[in-house]
């Protein structure tokens, strides 16, 4: 049993009980997120593929905790000119774990 979801932009493969990291959601850690961009879901004889979405079916997730990923350094350089800059960025993201389909 598996679904295909779009979390904040992001489309996710999630199983019953699965823990993943999506972009920041405005949800206070402990608090409830109802996701109804169901884009397929597989219930173990059959997949519904939705048309954009799937009707009728929402999964339910809870918010475990909030972070920042780890940094990522964006190096540019053009050879030959002296021109070279360093900058890093930092993910913010929310952990949530899925309740059940």
């Amino acid at each position: 049993m598996y679904a295909i979801v779009n979390i904040a932009g992001v489309q996710t493969k999630v199983t019953p009980n699965s823990t993943l990291r999506v972009p920041l959601l405005e949800t206070e850690v402990g608090g409830e997120v109802t996701i109804d961009k169901v884009l397929l879901f597989h219930d173990g004889k059959s997949i519904h593929v939705g048309q954009p979405f799937v009707e009728g079916r929402v999964l339910k997730a809870e918010v475990t905790c909030h972070g920042r990923d780890k940094k990522v350094i964006v190096f540019k350089k053009k050879r030959r000119k002296k021109y070279r800059r360093k900058n890093g960025h930092r993910q913010a993201f929310t952990e949530i774990r899925l309740k059940g389909f």
